[in-house]
């Protein structure tokens, strides 16, 4: 059994690997490829280290490179991780923002265009799918990401005003830099990243589910078998069109399990419903698997 466990630790941690990877060569594609010849400023750090560049170029004896100051930005994110969520976390962090600042400067710049519309929209989407991809396979992109699991952990608060702030500032600085055409660029870039975050990373995105079902014993094990869910039970429910008496069982899951409770249906009752709604809005206990 640990021999077990110890293969698919390794697994794990090149599935880990190769995810950085990935997401340094698709934030240096989104740079180097659309960002930077459309004039375009991302969100979080990496918008902050493009500004850092902007700013040095054009008013310090000394030029930062984008991709020297999205890794010296994260450095006391890193001590901040380190201490507060884990040290297994805090590696592939530092492997994932390293590669991230590789990457962007060993890839260099390729002009397909420079119409600032099709920079933002498509740089956008590259690094929200990366970032997407690396966040499902509990990798952080380094930035903001840690102090939102800090604060989080603490007070059970996200940080969303402080994103939302440091986002602002990324889009008026663009519009100082550049002209506030490319201001709103910027905003529509950060947007269409939000969305492609959300696209590849369905951890975050809450499902309720209602079953109902003649065999709500063995339903309940078996989704309580493949997932940490909590389930309320609807007794003396009755089918309008025979009047048989069933069960109807509540949960919520997150969206990246789907698969699980349709697997878990499938072995249990393949004759149960399932209605599932995205849940706006969770008060209460929610179990998240905590990063290590």
């Amino acid at each position: 059994m640990d021999d077990v466990q110890q293969i698919l630790k390794r697994h794990q941690y090149v599935a880990k690997a190769s995810t950085a990877v990935m997401y340094g060569i698709m934030v240096s594609i989104a740079m180097n490829f659309f960002w930077t010849p459309g004039n375009i400023y991302s969100s979080g750090f990496t918008g902050l280290s493009q500004l850092i560049n902007t700013l040095s170029t054009r008013y310090f004896p000394i030029t930062i490179p984008p991709s020297i100051g999205l890794f010296m930005l994260n450095i006391p994110f890193f001590v901040l991780a380190w201490k507060q969520i884990g040290h297994q976390f805090t590696f592939f962090t530092i492997l994932t923002v390293f590669l991230a600042s590789f990457m962007i400067k060993a890839i260099h710049p390729v002009y397909l265009t420079h119409d600032p519309m099709i920079c933002a929209i498509f740089g956008g989407v590259v690094n929200g799918l990366g970032t997407g991809m690396s966040l499902k396979n509990e990798i952080s992109t380094g930035g903001l990401d840690i102090l939102g699991i800090v604060i989080r952990r603490k007070t059970g608060r996200s940080i969303g005003t402080i994103n939302i702030a440091f986002n602002v500032f990324i889009i008026t600085a663009a519009g100082f830099e550049y002209g506030w055409p490319y201001a709103f660029y910027s905003a529509i870039g950060i947007v269409v990243n939000a969305k492609a975050i959300d696209f590849a990373y369905t951890r975050q995105q809450r499902m309720q589910v209602l079953i109902v079902t003649d065999h709500p014993k063995s339903v309940i094990d078996s989704i309580q078998s493949h997932m940490p869910r909590g389930i309320t039970i609807i007794h003396n429910a009755e089918g309008a069109y025979n009047h048989n008496k069933k069960e109807i069982l509540f949960t919520t899951i997150s969206r990246y399990e789907m698969s699980e409770l349709e697997e878990a249906l499938a072995e249990s009752d393949p004759h149960a419903f399932a209605s599932i709604t995205e849940a706006e809005n969770i008060l209460g206990h929610f179990y998240e698997h905590k990063l290590k």
